[in-house]
């Protein structure tokens, strides 16, 4: 008893830490959608801005063969040899970017690429070589060592942002400037502080643990790029198909769309946090795992639909902290809050995945809902117009998840509580229909929250108060 209890006690300390790590970070990227609809003027330069944004996230995966997947999850491996972890990581990253030179007449196909092509690059390597320091560090359990960092880089990049975009008003390009310096800075850091530098051995690169760490991050590459279809390939669909639309540029659009994103923070946010935390837990507690995910499950899956009812309940005010071109940018809300939550619960089903090294599984998964999305972008952007690639983002991303929940029951079997998942689901959709719809909105919006908080209060409550109370209370010699 007392060592099932300890694991809840430990994921709960990771979080808090995670949570006290990313607080500061988290709430600068909260806000930092207002303030770059200032900074950047208009939605035309914010559109373009968030284009070559996402740009650097499509080719992160590529160029780093999505080698940071391998680096935490053999990193973990206690008999592995962790030298030989960082130093394989490094020179998959090497290799990658090497490839990315050698593919730059592809790249500046990209839209706007070819204008900002140096922030592009700078960004995509600062970036891959961030997350392999910081990939590093966790898989050591340097959990406070994370909990710096995330401070540091969040005065770093508030710091850059004011320099670049404020001071020196550098635009689309000080926004990638601003970011690949942060990373850049967080990478030196942690580089340091973390000790890396003494597992940087040349000798230690090891071919037979280099081949087992590709053949398990390279179906990640793919699962990656479908993942950015599901959740980017939006603005590049926007961009094409909205020219003109509404008397706008396809990049006003996309501007709309990026302001849009702002309130669906909240739940990838509280995601990250927690994945964090919960990526360690899944993978080194052994005993009663289908128990453990099942409770975890449940309520993680309550405080996410209490979030998606609260922030659709509020996103036509929130909206007004955004200049006054982009308050109709509340439209977009609703779905991607909805997105927002379904990629959450794949990351939670993504860890079974990650527990029995099946990436394949994840890979498969999230092409079939990447395929889905873009048919359904498509014909629904042709439909509705911009916001129509919302729904198909959602239903991209829930397809993912019920496959995986299908999928991976041969590994682990865990408890969704199907119909309860159904009713809660019913009533943000019936939420959305009446924000969307109704003018008088008020009512019946704050009615549907409070039953969607109602119904999982006794959940969360209960849960908070059996882990939080047993951390609080615990003897200080079973503090992890």
């Amino acid at each position: 008893m007392a060592s099932s209890q300890k694991k809840y006690s430990t994921l709960v300390s990771n979080t808090l830490l995670f949570a006290i790590s990313n607080f500061s970070s988290k709430l600068l990227s909260f806000f930092i959608r207002p303030y770059l609809s200032y900074a950047l003027d208009t939605p035309d330069i914010m559109g373009v801005s968030s284009l070559l944004q996402q740009a650097t996230n499509l080719l992160i995966p590529v160029v780093s063969l999505g080698v940071a997947y391998a680096v935490i999850r053999f990193g973990l491996d206690k008999e592995v040899n962790k030298s030989s972890v960082f130093v394989n990581g490094g020179a998959t990253i090497g290799m990658g970017f090497l490839l990315l030179l050698v593919a730059m007449p592809l790249v500046r196909l990209i839209p706007n690429a070819a204008e900002y092509l140096p922030f592009l690059y700078l960004c995509v390597l600062a970036s891959c070589l961030r997350t392999l320091c910081t990939q590093f560090i966790r898989s050591r359990m340097l959990n406070r060592l994370v909990a710096l960092d995330g401070v540091l880089t969040t005065g770093a990049l508030l710091a850059y942002y004011l320099i670049f975009l404020s001071w020196l008003k550098l635009g689309a390009a000080g926004f990638l400037l601003a970011n690949a310096c942060a990373d850049l800075t967080s990478m030196v850091f942690v580089f340091f502080a973390g000790k890396c530098y003494e597992f940087c051995h040349p000798k230690a690169f090891d071919k037979k643990l280099w081949r087992d760490m590709l053949r398990y991050c390279l179906p990640m590459i793919p699962a990656a790029i479908s993942f950015w279809i599901i959740n980017a390939s939006d603005m590049f669909f926007v961009q094409a198909m909205c020219e003109d639309y509404g008397g706008r540029s396809g990049n006003y659009w996309v501007g709309l769309l990026s302001a849009g994103y702002f309130l669906p923070q909240v739940i990838t946010i509280l995601g990250s946090i927690f994945y964090e935390a919960w990526q360690l837990s899944a993978v080194t507690e052994e005993q009663d795992r289908e128990v453990f995910f099942s409770k975890i499950f449940r309520i993680y899956a309550s405080v996410l639909f209490c979030c998606v009812a609260g922030i659709i309940w509020l996103c036509r005010p929130m909206m007004h902290l955004f200049k006054a071109e982009y308050y109709d940018g509340w439209t977009f809300v609703p779905f991607l809050t909805l997105c927002s939550m379904c990629t959450c619960l794949n990351q939670f089903l993504n860890s079974i995945y990650v527990v029995y090294k099946r990436s394949t599984g994840s890979l498969v998964t999230m092409l079939s809902g990447a395929v889905l999305n873009l048919i359904l972008n498509y014909c629904f952007i042709r439909l509705w117009g911009p916001w129509g690639v919302t729904p198909a983002s959602f239903l991209g991303l829930l397809l993912v998840f019920l496959l995986r929940a299908y999928s991976t029951r041969g590994l682990l079997e865990v408890d969704f509580h199907p119909g309860w998942l159904l009713l809660n689901l019913g009533l943000v959709l019936a939420e959305i229909f009446c924000i969307m719809r109704l003018e008088s909105w008020v009512l019946p919006v704050t009615a549907l929250t409070a039953i969607v908080c109602a119904i999982n209060f006794r959940e969360i409550f209960s849960m908070l108060n059996k882990l939080v109370g047993k951390f609080l209370h615990r003897k200080k010699g079973d503090i992890v």
